[in-house]
C-alpha cells in the first residue's frame, strides 16, 4: 500500500492567461460540449465560465454547453469528487440525447478528468447523438498513480482522499464513493486493479474487449490529446497522451504505441492512428495553464 501515498485529483480550476479573440465563423459550426475537471464546476467565472465565454467570442454563433453534473453548481463540484463516474456518464448521455441542438452531432472538449470521462465513457457508451471531434486537455486517459497539488478550498477534501486511498483504493467502499479511486491505476498491483476498478479497467478494455466500445470510439473523426510538458499535477503526465507506467514497476513509462492496449488494439486506437484520427499536442506549462493565443491557434481550428 506504500505506493498509494498518491493520487491525481483530476483537475482543479484551470488557469487561463490573457489574450486576444480571433473572429470569424462558419454557419455549419457544430455545437460544443464542455466537461470540467475535479474541484471545478460548469460555471466557475474564473475557469469554465471564462472558457465558454472565450469560445463564444472567438466563434460567433457557436452553441456551447458546459455540463453541470447535478442540479446546482455546488452539487456539480461535489459530484466531481463523490459521484460514481458510471452514473455521471449515464446522466450526461441522457441529457445530450434529449438536446435537439445536438441531434446532428457535436464536438466535445474536456479538461483534466473531464477529458477522460468524455472519451472513456461518453464516446464509447453513447454514440447518439454522434460526437465528432474530442479534445482532451490534460485528461488522464490511462488513469493516475501520483499525488496532486491541491491548494485552496479543496485542500481538506484532498487530505481526506489521500487517507482513503492509503486505506485501500480498490476496496468496494472506496471504489463506489470516490471518483478518483475509479481511475486510480496501480502498476504494482495490476491484477487487483483489473479485478476491482469499477470504471477505468472496464472502459479501457483491461478485462475483456467490448466490441461495442471499440466500434463506438472509432466513430470519432478526430481525437486530440493535449499534454502539459511541465505538469506537476498529473502523475504520470504521459497518461495525457494515453501512455502510462510499465506494469510491475513505478518509474519507467511507455507510450501509447508501446502498450499492449495499442499493440492488441483493444480500444481501436491503433486503427484510428493509422487513419490519421489521433493528434498529440504538447504545450509548455503546468497542468491546465495556457494562454488564449495558444488556445486559439491550436484548439479552435478543430472546432470550426
Amino acid at each position: 500500500m506504500t505506493a498509494l501515498l498518491s493520487l491525481l485529483l483530476g483537475a482543479g480550476p484551470l488557469l487561463l492567461l490573457a489574450l486576444n479573440p480571433v473572429h470569424g465563423s462558419d454557419n455549419a459550426t457544430l455545437p460544443l460540449v464542455l466537461w470540467h475537471g475535479m474541484g471545478d464546476s460548469c460555471c466557475n467565472p474564473l475557469s469554465m465560465g471564462s472558457i465558454k465565454k472565450m469560445i463564444e467570442e472567438t466563434i460567433p454563433g457557436i452553441d456551447v454547453l458546459s455540463l453541470m453534473i447535478g442540479k446546482t453548481v455546488s452539487q456539480d463540484t461535489e459530484n466531481g469528487f463523490f459521484m460514481d463516474v458510471n452514473e455521471q456518464v449515464s446522466m450526461v448521455c441522457s441529457q445530450l440525447a434529449q438536446d435537439p441542438k445536438l441531434k446532428d452531432g457535436y464536438n466535445a472538449m474536456g479538461f483534466s478528468q473531464g477529458g477522460q470521462f468524455l472519451l472513456s465513457g461518453l464516446a464509447q457508451r453513447c454514440p447518439s447523438p454522434p460526437m465528432k471531434t474530442l479534445i482532451s486537455v490534460g485528461g488522464q486517459q490511462q488513469g493516475v498513480y501520483g499525488l496532486p497539488k491541491c491548494p485552496g478550498e479543496s485542500s481538506h477534501i484532498c487530505d481526506w482522499i489521500r487517507k482513503e486511498l492509503n486505506a485501500g483504493a480498490y476496496t468496494d467502499i472506496v471504489q463506489k464513493h470516490l471518483v478518483q479511486a475509479q481511475y486510480w491505476h496501480d502498476p504494482l498491483n495490476d491484477d487487483l486493479y483489473k479485478k476491482h476498478s469499477l470504471f477505468l479497467a472496464d472502459i479501457n478494455q483491461e478485462r475483456v474487449v467490448n466490441e461495442t466500445y471499440k466500434k463506438n470510439l472509432q466513430l470519432l473523426d478526430k481525437f486530440v490529446m493535449v499534454k502539459f510538458l511541465q505538469d506537476s499535477v498529473v502523475d504520470p503526465a504521459d497518461t495525457e497522451w494515453f501512455g502510462f507506467l510499465k506494469t510491475g514497476q513505478a518509474k519507467e513509462t511507455e507510450t501509447l504505441q508501446e502498450s499492449v492496449l495499442y499493440k492488441e488494439d483493444r480500444l481501436g486506437l491503433a486503427a484510428m492512428d493509422a487513419a490519421g484520427k489521433l493528434d498529440f499536442l504538447g504545450t509548455e506549462g503546468d497542468h491546465l495553464q495556457f494562454t488564449r493565443e495558444w488556445f486559439n491557434a491550436k484548439l479552435v481550428p478543430y472546432l470550426r
